[in-house]
């Protein structure tokens, strides 16, 4: 990726020079299937006499004039940069380029639906690509007015961040010229175009205005378009934040679009939002998936106010706009529709990221130090998002709902249509809640690292004598931090373990007194961080330990229940509790599991300590009873539910003997039936790969599979099945595939990769391993980000789990100082080994 990085110092001395008034943006997506016409003019202020650039990716640039004057395109365009000098007080800037279209999801992505042949376009342009498109100031600090005119096939639909215009038709094109937007930043612009079905409808807000709302998704995939739920579940979000922003929309319309071959779940272009078409239901889905999506509606909804009405001056502050919609998001879901454990899924998935994520070598503080644009990209992790999310959680339970919600009002009155910094929202939130928050500020956004909390329990055989909360630090992120939390107090009636009592304290330093609970009989289980409250590990005292391990399903609130469930998980991870253990625990309780996505991400949890935790001389026998155990517990669920489809789908992914092939095939073929349980087109697709996995299927069923569902969704489905293939010969031509195959589309790269890494022998990935090392520096060096990250990522042969693994990636990182952003990578595949290699070493104790 040469020539394509910007620095903060650049983009701060460029602010200095330059203000923008507008952009004036012309693009004719009828040139070809490669290229389109991106006619772009730019008027600003300046230094009189001052130099500067502006941004553009193209393969040809055309023209370029500044204030009526031509400038040789040779001279002045190199890499992804126009060079821009004698700058006037005033200044026109016009510049006609050839722009690609990608198939990366970046820039401007291009997709041929192979149902019907009919091309769709979508923008993805966080956090440097709209310079893929026309000529930008590529920084968020640089606001402007943009209006697009596109000249596009007269049938397509085209949409932008401006409510679409009637076109003008000449025979089969037409022209939109939208209308100006308001003064937003260049990475939340959009177009999307092509011959999307679409469903409208309208609502009210707070103001009075009628904000028109559209649902969009592929023709092919429009009959499983739920679009009435989707303008439910936005309406709600609507009046949520309408309400506790006192804030009404700041945009004319509000648009989601479903688009295909979609990197992240959803991207907050300002009244345009795009969605990965996944959320598109073809097939039966696990009720996780589901509440994800609501989560994702309403996370990207509030970025309309928290990112794209008030915006961060860089891209340090990049957790304001991600870790604010996380946290509003789930609360807004667990407030306002129907899916009230929302806090419950945070718990079980939000954090889990974030606490993984926070032990990596490569963590850094909630506001990390972004000094270029390769920073931000690596910088899109379980911190920003997360972590981040958490920790706003504990900010609220510091200063108070009503203040942190009365902050954040008076941040959106103050800084409407601006940039802002931390700092910013720091003031007002102190305003409201009468906390100095400086300090709050340097202990939780400004250091890494995450903290463990243990409870110091003293008693007379029944009452507690003393209660103190004794807090800790890795030794290279030494800090102690206050938290506010709950501790609750656990008691078995009845068959279930309840919550008797229930005390919120702020805990702060290492040891923090609870005199309290001193005098009050001692419960069977003691629950720190009792409701989420804080961001931190906990550990159980012992007798709490015990009561949790053979009660857990007996807990009586899920959301206690995902905190034990992590905390299981997360002492497993640290080589504290022995990974067969956790196996067992897990088939033993999560057959009265009711929350969706705790069972998904603990079956996920599962299948890491399965294949790289439990140690290698057992894990075959523990493989194997873990997926006869799943089928069981799938026999034994109740018909048609959730947690018998997930049952189903982790065994066909853990499959390993004869008998389970007889199962697969059995339910493929409908020799063998589970009332309630559909074998619709992608579970059919699932139980192929789990046959393809133990080499009963191959090439030939894949074939055939893609025969009959010629999809998008089916040649994912395809790559994914073939990059499975159980031999080395597969692997290899998987591996190949993905490093060779320029013209292969970030989705179907995305699959193989999953593929690649599905295996029940993985010494099948051992030759590779050089090959590996010797390929990624060119991979970096040649791709897009997102593909080079999604290659470097995918293709390392985790699964290997070995010595010789993390001897291999040791000495390549040694071999190669540079460049920073794939060392990160390398390193957090070689703490994955690490971490691996621990826990088999505690499974043999």
């Amino acid at each position: 990726m040469p020539g394509e990085n910007l620095t903060r110092l650049e983009a701060q001395e460029r602010q200095r020079l330059v203000e923008v008034a507008s952009y004036d943006v012309a693009l004719d997506l009828t040139v070809s299937d490669e290229v389109f016409s991106s006619a772009t003019t730019v008027r600003f202020s300046a230094e009189p006499g001052a130099s500067t650039f502006i941004d553009l990716i193209a393969r040809r640039v055309h023209k370029v004039v500044l204030n009526g004057r031509a400038l040789d395109p040779r001279t002045v365009f190199a890499e992804s940069r126009v060079q821009l000098d004698g700058l006037r007080e005033q200044n026109v800037l016009e510049i006609l380029a050839d722009a690609e279209y990608t198939n990366t999801g970046e820039g401007l992505h291009r997709f041929v639906d192979p149902v019907d042949g009919e091309v769709y376009l979508y923008s993805q342009f966080e956090v440097p690509d709209s310079r893929r498109m026309f000529a930008v100031f590529e920084q968020p600090d640089l606001k402007a007015s943009f209006r697009f005119t596109v000249t596009a096939p007269a049938r397509w639909q085209v949409v932008s961040n401006s409510p679409t215009p009637e076109p003008v038709v000449s025979g089969d094109i037409a022209t939109w010229s939208f209308a100006p937007t308001p003064r937003i930043s260049s990475y939340i612009t959009a177009l999307v175009a092509g011959p999307y079905d679409v469903v409208r409808s309208e609502l009210t807000s707070s103001d009075g205005r009628t904000i028109p709302l559209g649902v969009f998704c592929r023709a092919s995939l429009s009959e499983y378009m739920d679009a009435d739920y989707v303008f439910e579940k936005t309406r709600q979000g609507f009046a949520y934040f309408e309400e506790h922003f006192d804030y009404p929309y700041p945009f004319e319309k509000y648009d989601q679009l479903f688009v295909p071959e979609f990197n992240a779940g959803a991207m907050e272009n300002a009244g345009a939002v795009t969605f990965t078409e996944t959320y598109v239901f073809r097939s039966k889905v696990t009720d996780a998936v589901k509440e994800r999506r609501v989560v994702t509606i309403l996370h990207e909804l509030a970025h309309m106010w928290f990112g794209d009405l008030v915006t961060m001056k860089w891209w340090d502050d990049l957790w304001l706009n991600e870790s604010f919609a996380e946290w509003a998001s789930t609360i807004a879901t667990a407030e306002a529709t129907e899916w009230h454990e929302a806090w419950t899924t945070f718990q079980a998935m939000e954090k889990t990221w974030a606490y993984r994520q926070d032990q990596l070598p490569s963590t850094h503080p909630v506001v990390a130090e972004i000094n270029d644009l390769e920073d931000v990209l690596v910088n899109f992790d379980g911190i920003t998002y997360a972590k981040g999310g958490s920790v706003l959680k504990q900010l609220v339970a510091w200063v108070g709902r009503d203040a942190f919600f009365a902050g954040v009002a008076a941040y959106f009155k103050k800084h409407e249509w601006g940039n802002t910094e931390l700092r910013d929202l720091l003031v007002e939130l102190e305003a409201t809640s009468g906390r100095e928050l400086g300090e709050w500020s340097k202990l939780w956004l400004e250091t890494a690292g995450v903290n463990t909390l243990r409870a110091e329990i003293e008693d007379d055989g029944e009452t507690i004598t003393s209660f103190a909360v004794l807090q800790s630090a890795p030794d290279d992120y030494p800090t102690i931090r206050p938290h506010r939390l709950a501790i609750g107090f656990y008691n078995l009636r009845h068959g279930k373990l309840v919550r008797e009592h229930r005390v919120e304290l702020d805990v702060d330093g290492e040891r923090t007194e609870v005199p309290q609970l001193a005098g009050i009989r001692r419960p069977d289980l003691v629950l720190l961080n009792d409701d989420d409250l804080t961001y931190a590990k906990i550990r159980l005292d012992e007798r709490s330990l015990e009561t949790a391990l053979a009660h857990l399903s007996d807990i009586d609130e899920p959301l206690a229940r995902a905190i034990v469930w992590g905390a299981v998980w997360d002492a497993t991870r640290d080589a504290e509790t022995r990974p067969s253990d956790y196996v067992r625990l897990v088939l033993q309780n999560i057959a009265a599991e009711t929350e969706s996505t705790t069972i998904r991400t603990t079956l996920n949890q599962l299948v890491t300590t399965v294949r790289l935790y439990v140690d290698p001389a057992t894990r075959q026998g523990i493989l194997e009873q873990a997926a006869t155990d799943l089928w069981r517990l799938a026999e034994q669920a109740e018909a048609g539910s959730d947690a018998q489809f997930q049952f189903v789908k982790f065994f066909a992914g853990l499959a390993s003997t004869a008998e389970h092939v007889d199962t697969l095939r059995g339910l493929r073929d409908g020799a063998i039936a589970l009332e309630g349980l559909a074998i619709d087109t992608d579970l059919g697709w699932e139980l192929l790969e789990g046959l393809v996995l133990n080499g009963a299927a191959g090439e030939a069923e894949i074939a055939k599979a893609l025969e009959a569902d010629n999809t998008a969704n089916g040649q994912q489905a395809a790559a994914r099945a073939r990059a499975t293939i159980a031999t080395a010969e597969g692997k290899l031509a998987a591996f190949e595939a993905v490093i060779n195959d320029t013209s292969l589309p970030n989705a179907i790269v995305r699959n193989a990769a999953l593929g690649f890494q599905h295996a029940n022998d993985a010494t099948l990935l051992q030759p590779l391993v050089e090959r590996y090392f010797d390929q990624i520096a060119a991979v970096w060096s040649e791709r897009s980000y997102h593909m080079a990250e999604t290659i470097i990522v995918g293709l390392y042969p985790a699964p290997l789990a070995s010595r010789e693994l993390a001897e291999a990636t040791r000495a390549w990182l040694e071999e190669n100082p540079e460049p920073p952003a794939l060392r990160r990578l390398v390193i957090e595949a070689l703490a994955g080994v690490e971490r691996a290699l621990a826990a088999q070493d505690r499974d043999r104790r």
